[in-house]
């Protein structure tokens, strides 16, 4: 537990104390925040940096509270190292899946630990997928993988009316990559839990054939 405890604070500190730097100074966020324009100029560094801002202390708080409530499912299945793979490669992926369908969008901004959040909770989710979640607004409990194939296919809506200022891409791309990392880290899973692997990758599938067929 207290292992846990170390690596989940150790990256909500290094979360905190980057976004409140962020707050106070607005040439920093500038320099370090997902930028297109800014990443095809080589500042690759934008692809890491950006996840450790956060818009406000609303965004931040809800990102490292949801990543605390999953993380301990995570760790204590994968350990400490692999949890941490899972988080950097996440947000990795979740990154480049904002690259990707915003590339000619060379004003297009992001800052936010989303990405990788949502690759822990899609790691959770495949180690226990039944497992009941209770969300605001919603009296009755969800199961993990409900709410797990509910958030993508929301995802997919949103990267498709492009109705608000939410990066959907980030959030999808963030959980394949938890999806992807945690399944070559834990192969046992198939046998496991081969229904549930299935029904996850269903929204996945969906994203690629919109994506292919011109839809998004």
């Amino acid at each position: 537990m207290l292992d846990m405890e170390i690596m989940v604070l150790g990256i909500i500190t290094m979360n905190v104390i980057f976004s409140l730097r962020g707050f106070k100074d607005f040439s920093f966020f500038e320099r370090y925040k997902f930028n297109i324009g800014g990443i095809r100029r080589g500042e690759q560094v934008r692809m890491i940096s950006s996840a450790f801002l956060h818009v406000d202390m609303q965004h931040l708080f809800f990102n490292m509270l949801t990543l605390f409530f999953f993380a301990n499912t995570v760790i204590n299945n994968l350990g400490n190292v692999k949890f941490a793979g899972v988080y950097v490669g996440s947000l990795i992926v979740g990154n480049l899946f904002s690259l990707f369908f915003h590339k000619n969008e060379y004003h297009y901004s992001a800052v936010g630990a989303s990405g990788a959040v949502s690759g822990i909770i899609y790691s959770a989710i495949l180690f226990d997928p039944n497992e009941s979640l209770y969300l605001m607004f919603i009296p009755i409990p969800i199961p993990a993988y409900v709410f797990g194939i509910g958030y993508l296919l929301y995802s997919i809506y949103g990267m498709k009316n492009k109705a608000d200022n939410i990066g959907h891409d980030a959030h999808f791309g963030g959980a394949v990559g938890g999806y992807i990392i945690t399944l070559l880290m834990a192969p046992g899973l198939f046998q496991e839990n081969l229904l549930m692997i299935v029904l996850l990758l269903v929204p996945i599938i969906i994203l690629f054939a919109m994506q292919r067929l011109g839809k998004l």
